[in-house]
């Protein structure tokens, strides 16, 4: 069996499955959703109607859903016909969902990229299983991949849409609520989730995080980035700062292991200004932009298109959040906790 699975690169772990896999889920987000969302953003800038007509495209649910589908099948190490096939499957599972009632009415809600990861999972795991192993595998294996795809999406999509809005409902009300407790939960556990080897972009387009709570999360996920540029800029310099502050705190992974301290700084600083970005400055951003901090400004950019009329305080709040109070936040606790020999010289090297 071992070698069988070897043979068809099946490779039955958490870490593949949950943190490769997820993390190409949100890598296919990027490359439609999240594009044609920035792309969209320009053309109303601009008035350049063609990149409004490019941005339709890109943020069709089937176009997002193939996307996932070969991104997640491509991670999982699919080839051919079985990586083809999950365009398919992708596609299916993101918009297969469920009629909900809301106190609106009845609404129908997708299991989204949720439904596409869950449905190219088992699609592609058993499409590798037959392919290539039989003398009709044009036919086969594309047809056992789409099958297989389809069925999950029937039995489990509408399970994880009523999950997905109905957490999503749960966080972005009790943040509308409770928006300065909230602000601080949001904001913790997003910008935690930034930095771990999982995709807080993922998990937040999975959610629907909107409004406050993506304002939140939108804050969170800056300090991560900006404050472990700046707090580690004695040891890696201006490579550094690049690379944690338009790339992912998540280089500084390997560090935290050794000593988990050092995450104390950017978490402090989220926990301080998340319920800024909710109370004060009103910060509203939605979807994957609201889990993706300013990893290529990608976080800014969704608070500017999901605000709409920026005034000039709305711009004076985005600038705050989720550059200038990350950076001197958690430079101002680092340097206390360096100074009390929490953190030491080198605790933050990256071998860049």
């Amino acid at each position: 069996m071992k070698a069988f699975l070897a043979r068809k690169k099946i490779n039955l772990s958490w870490h593949n499955y949950f943190v490769t896999a997820m993390g190409a889920m949100a890598q296919g987000l990027f490359a439609s959703l999240l594009i044609g969302t920035i792309l969209g953003t320009v053309g109303n800038w601009t008035g350049w109607a063609f990149l409004n007509d490019i941005a339709a495209f890109a943020k069709n649910n089937y176009v997002v859903g193939a996307a996932i589908g070969v991104a997640v099948a491509a991670a999982l190490k699919a080839e051919g016909l079985v990586l083809f096939s999950c365009a398919v499957v992708g596609a299916i599972g993101y918009v297969m969902g469920a009629d909900i009632t809301t106190a609106e009415g009845v609404i129908s809600y997708t299991a989204g990229p949720a439904g596409s990861f869950l449905a190219v999972l088992v699609a592609c795991e058993l499409g590798k299983v037959v392919s290539k192993e039989t003398k009709v595998d044009i036919l086969v294996t594309p047809i056992v991949t789409i099958l297989v795809g389809f069925g999950i999406s029937v039995l489990l999509c509408p399970l994880i849409a009523y999950g997905m809005y109905y957490l999503g409902d749960f966080i972005n009300t009790t943040t509308q609520l409770h928006p300065f407790f909230m602000g601080i939960i949001v904001a913790v556990v997003v910008g935690i989730l930034l930095t771990l080897p999982v995709s807080s972009a993922a998990i937040c387009a999975m959610i629907g995080i909107s409004g406050l709570a993506g304002g939140a999360a939108t804050a969170g996920c800056c300090c991560q980035m900006v404050g472990f540029a700046v707090m580690s800029f004695r040891e890696n310099r201006w490579g550094g700062l690049t690379a944690q502050g338009l790339g992912t705190s998540m280089l500084q992974m390997g560090n935290i292991i050794k000593r988990p301290v050092i995450w104390l700084p950017t978490i402090l600083s989220s926990a301080i200004v998340g319920p800024l970005a909710t109370c004060v400055f009103g910060m509203v951003n939605e979807g994957v932009s609201a889990g993706m901090g300013t990893c290529g400004l990608v976080g800014p950019l969704g608070v500017i298109t999901a605000t709409g009329n920026m005034d000039w305080f709305s711009w004076l709040g985005l600038i705050l959040v989720c550059v200038v109070l990350p950076a001197g936040l958690t430079l101002l606790f680092s340097e206390l906790m360096r100074k009390l020999g929490w953190i030491r010289q080198g605790d933050l090297k990256l071998d860049l």
